[in-house]
Parts: structure tokens; sequence; C-alpha cells
């Protein structure tokens, strides 16, 4: 499908120049530089914001879990007898399926952050890359 599009004469000049030296066409130039940033959008909407449904959902499942476990132990037993357990995610933590290992949010999502569990159970979650952070 073809569409015009305005566009001032400097920025036509600049794209025509690049499209000369790239050894390609505006309409290719162009035509890319949509496809890219339209793929961008597509990941940034699904990899950055959890499904606020599901984050509800597994705050009312675990609350329990999160508020009685005494240490980092207890609270992937309390997580993996339900199908979770926490997994180190960067410098925080986050939930996952335990048969899976597939990601589900972050800690901070359902409100525990690592920061906050490891104040909580005076000790990082085991292994992780910032246990230097958190005295004992």
């Amino acid at each position: 499908m073809e569409r015009t599009i305005a566009l001032a004469p400097a920025a036509w000049s600049a794209l025509d120049a690049i499209a000369r030296a790239e050894g390609t066409t505006v309409s290719d130039l162009v035509r890319g530089c949509v496809h890219r940033d339209l793929s961008r959008r597509r990941r940034a909407k699904t990899a950055g914001l959890p499904d606020e449904r599901l984050i509800a959902r597994l705050r009312a499942l675990l609350a329990d879990d999160f508020a009685y476990a005494s240490g980092w132990g207890d609270l992937n037993r309390r997580l993996r007898a339900k199908g979770y357990v926490m997994i180190e995610a960067g410098e925080g933590v986050a939930l996952a399926e335990a048969a899976t290992g597939q990601r589900l949010c972050k800690g901070a999502d359902l409100g525990y952050s690592h920061a906050r569990l490891a104040r909580r159970f005076h000790a990082p979650f085991p292994g992780h890359i910032r246990a230097g952070v958190f005295g004992s």
C-alpha cells in the first residue's frame, strides 16, 4: 500500500543523503525505520509491564507465604508447594513457575523487593549478585 508523507525540505535532504551513502532508496530507508520502531514498541510494551490481573491474583494467593516465611529457604518451600519459586533477576528477585522456570513478575511487583526481603531475612538471596550490599 502506498502512502505519501510530507517532510520538511531539510529532512528530505538528510534522508536522501543517507540513502545514497547506503546505496538504497529513501523509501527503503523509511520502511526500515518504521519497521524497527514498531518492533521496538511491541517489545517494550510486553517486556516491561506485568499483567496487573496476574499480579493481583499472585499477591492474594501468596500473601501468607511472604508474610510468614522465616527466611529464603522457608519462602521457597512455601512457594514451591504452590508451584512457584523465587529466582535471581538482575539486581533483584523474581517469581517464576517452579516447573518451567518461566519468570512471571519481579518480587517488587508483588510488594517484596530483594532489598526488603534481604533486610527482613538478614541475608541476601542465596548466591545473589548483590550479596555484598546487605549486612548480616
